[in-house]
C-alpha cells in the first residue's frame, strides 16, 4: 500500500513538472494510474479505521502493533489529503492547453476532486488555514486556464473527455452525499452548545455514511458527533500527533449541560489513555447520561475524576457537569455527543432511534468549525 502512496507521489511530482508543456496521451495513462492508486488508498484507510473497533474488541491486535497502526492512520490520512490537492492542481494545469470550450471535463474533474477535498480532506491534522492556500493556488491556475495555448485534437479530445468525466461526476456525487448523507429520513433534536471557550470542529461527524464512518458501524450511532477545539492558528493540536494531552486544546475544556435532565449515568473513574493508547478503561469511559421525557443525551470520554454530577442529579441547560479528557475508546482528547429518542419500551438507550443534533438550531457537517463563546 504504502509503495503505491510514494510512487503516486512521483508521479504527482512529474505532473506539476511537466504541467508546463504539452501532455501527451502518456500523460493522461499516468494521470489515471495516480488517480486509482490514491482511491485505493483512501479506501483502504478509511475501511481499516472504521472496522478497527471491531480489532479493539476481541484483541487481536497487540499493544504495540495497535499503537503503530493507528500511528499509520493519522499520517496517511494527512498525506493522501496533501497527494489529492496536489493532483487537482497539477490536473487543472494541463486544462491550459485548450482552454476551457476543449478542456471542460478535464476542468470539472479538476473542481470536483478540489471540492471534495476541501470538504473531506484531513486538513485540521495540520491546521485548516492551509485548505485556504490551496485554493490559492487554485486561482492562480485558473487565471492560466484563461489564456489557452495550443489547441488539441479531436482525437486527443476523445480521450480526456473518457478519462475525465467518470471521474468528476464520482467527485461531484461525493461532494453531494457529504451533505445529504445516506440517512435522508431522520428526527432531529436541538440542544444547547456543550463547550463555551472558543472555537471548536466537528472531527467526526454527519448524516450517516459516507462522513460518518466510523461512528455509522458502531452501535447505530449513526449522527454522533466527535468535538475537538481549535487554537489561533487552526490547530487541534500542538503537534500533528502528540503524546502529551496537555497539547490537545480540549483537554480539561468544561463541559455543560446541552439540555436540563435527570443524570442516568455519570462514571469519573477510567483513567486519561495516553495518545495513541486506545484500550478502554475498567467501565470502558468516563461518560454522563442526561435523560429528559422524550430523549437521552450521551456524553463521554471525560476526563478521569472530573466528572461533577452524580446518578440522579438534576441539572439544568448551561451547567458544569465535567471536563473532556480522553478516556475509554478514544484515540486523542475530545467529546463524543450522541443523542437517542426516549420511547419507554424498555430497550437500552443506545438501541433506541438516533437523533441528528442540531446546536442552538444550527446543523453542523464533518470538519466543520463552531465559534462559542464569543
Amino acid at each position: 500500500m504504502f509503495f503505491n502512496v510514494f510512487t503516486a507521489f512521483e508521479y504527482s511530482s512529474g505532473l506539476i513538472k511537466k504541467s508546463r508543456h504539452r501532455l501527451g496521451f502518456k500523460m493522461v495513462r499516468e494521470s489515471l494510474v495516480f488517480v486509482t492508486d490514491i482511491g485505493i488508498v483512501y479506501k483502504i484507510i478509511e475501511i481499516n479505521r472504521a472496522h478497527l473497533s471491531l480489532f479493539l474488541s476481541y484483541q487481536q491486535v497487540a499493544p504495540f502493533g495497535l499503537s503503530l497502526f493507528l500511528l499509520m492512520i493519522v499520517y496517511s490520512m494527512l498525506f493522501v489529503t496533501l497527494l489529492l490537492a496536489f493532483t487537482a492542481i497539477a490536473v487543472a494545469l494541463g486544462g491550459s492547453y485548450g482552454g476551457i470550450k476543449q478542456q471542460w471535463p478535464r476542468l470539472l474533474f479538476a473542481l470536483g476532486l478540489g471540492l471534495m477535498i476541501n470538504l473531506y480532506g484531513a486538513w485540521f491534522l495540520l491546521s485548516l488555514h492551509v485548505k485556504y492556500l490551496f485554493w490559492s493556488v487554485v486561482v492562480v491556475v485558473v487565471r492560466a486556464i484563461f489564456n489557452p495555448k495550443m489547441p488539441l485534437s479531436n482525437k486527443q479530445l476523445k480521450k480526456r473527455t473518457a478519462l475525465f468525466l467518470p471521474l468528476a461526476l464520482i467527485c461531484i456525487a461525493l461532494c453531494v452525499l457529504y451533505f445529504t448523507g445516506t440517512r435522508s429520513a431522520y428526527n432531529t433534536v436541538n440542544l444547547g452548545f456543550p463547550l463555551k471557550h472558543g472555537k471548536y470542529m466537528v472531527q467526526q461527524g454527519g448524516k450517516g455514511l459516507p462522513t460518518n464512518i466510523f461512528h455509522y458501524t458502531y452501535r447505530g450511532a449513526y449522527f454522533a458527533m466527535d468535538i475537538v477545539k481549535l487554537n489561533k492558528a487552526g490547530n487541534r493540536a500542538k503537534a500533528i500527533f502528540s503524546k502529551n494531552l496537555q497539547d490537545y486544546e480540549i483537554y480539561g475544556d468544561t463541559v455543560y449541560a446541552p439540555c436540563s435532565g435527570r443524570v442516568m449515568t455519570a462514571r469519573s473513574e477510567n483513567p486519561d489513555n495516553i495518545p495513541p493508547n486506545r484500550m478502554r478503561g475498567p467501565s470502558n469511559t468516563n461518560q454522563v447520561l442526561i435523560g429528559t421525557d422524550s430523549y437521552y443525551v450521551f456524553m463521554a470520554h471525560l476526563k478521569q475524576n472530573c466528572v461533577f454530577v452524580r446518578e440522579g442529579d438534576s441539572v439544568t441547560k448551561g451547567q458544569a457537569i465535567a471536563c473532556a479528557g480522553n478516556s475509554g475508546f478514544s484515540l486523542e482528547p475530545h467529546l463524543h455527543i450522541q443523542v437517542h429518542m426516549r420511547s419507554n419500551s424498555g430497550l437500552p438507550w443506545y438501541k433506541e432511534k438516533p437523533l441528528y443534533i442540531l446546536f442552538d438550531g444550527e446543523s453542523y457537517l464533518l470538519f466543520e468549525t463552531i465559534n462559542s463563546g464569543k
